[in-house]
């Protein structure tokens, strides 16, 4: 990425620790198997009414039309920050404020998270932030999500313009890549989980969360490598854009 960066010398068994401690975890840790129905599960409310009234129906259906959307163009700005990672070294003699793009993608992703991934708040809804930060804890999620990607994007572009070069700045994007994955697989969420399927659906989500967990560790973890003396540091280089490329197009394709 930027040469004037020092590089820092991270030992390599500590990211083979830190990826066998995250793969170990097993995929349904987020939820447990098979809970009775009309209990609470996790935070989700999860009444099997296999008739909802037309006004509850309505709103659990605009509900995943808009967490849908939201993955969907999370993905958008993952996959054209990889994209511009990729091929930044090709434009930057051309277009030197290229090396922001990427920055800018994440920053542009955790505007949009923290402020409409959760519409019945202020201004769009009648709840007010403290009551559903503090009350819900999948906004609460999502609202940390927001300030992780927000706080890479913000690093990301300090280091692009060269404001901030110290060595430890090159772990903020693996640490917090890793951290926000392991998040993942202890996400609650509440859209869609009524009715009869609300199994097949809870389980269909949580296939996917544990799959964009994966890819986010693989992302911090390469990161890391590619800003570190080890061997292979220009293979690391290419495989952390193209695994962001790959958790886009996932977001881009998620379902409910």
């Amino acid at each position: 990425m930027i040469e004037v960066f020092s590089k820092p010398r991270i030992p390599f068994s500590l990211f083979l620790l830190l990826s066998m401690i995250f793969f170990g975890l097993p995929p349904t840790i987020s939820f447990a198997q098979n809970p009775p129905a009309h209990h609470d599960h996790a935070g989700m409310s999860m009444p099997m009414d296999d008739n909802p009234d037309p006004a509850a129906q309505a709103k659990l259906l605009a509900d995943k039309k808009e967490s849908e959307f939201n993955h969907h163009l999370a993905g958008l700005f993952v996959v054209l920050a990889g994209l511009f990672i990729l091929t930044e070294s090709r434009f930057r003699n051309r277009w030197p404020a290229v090396r922001y793009a990427w920055p800018l993608c994440f920053l542009l992703s955790g505007i949009f998270v923290f402020v409409f991934s959760d519409t019945e708040l202020w201004p769009f809804g009648p709840k007010n932030w403290w009551t559903g930060v503090t009350g819900n804890l999948e906004v609460l999620q999502h609202k940390t999500f927001a300030l992780i990607l927000l706080g890479l994007g913000l690093i990301e572009l300090r280091r692009a313009k060269g404001s901030l070069r110290a060595a430890w700045s090159a772990w903020v994007f693996p640490v917090l890549a890793v951290l926000g994955s392991t998040m993942l697989l202890f996400h609650v969420h509440d859209a869609g989980m009524h009715g009869g399927d609300a199994m097949t659906a809870m389980h269909r989500i949580q296939m996917q969360h544990f799959s964009y967990a994966a890819i986010g560790a693989c992302i911090g973890i390469s990161k890391g490598l590619s800003d570190a003396s080890v061997p292979a540091r220009r293979v690391f280089q290419r495989i952390w854009p193209l695994l962001m490329i790959a958790l886009g197009v996932l977001l881009m394709f998620y379902t409910e």
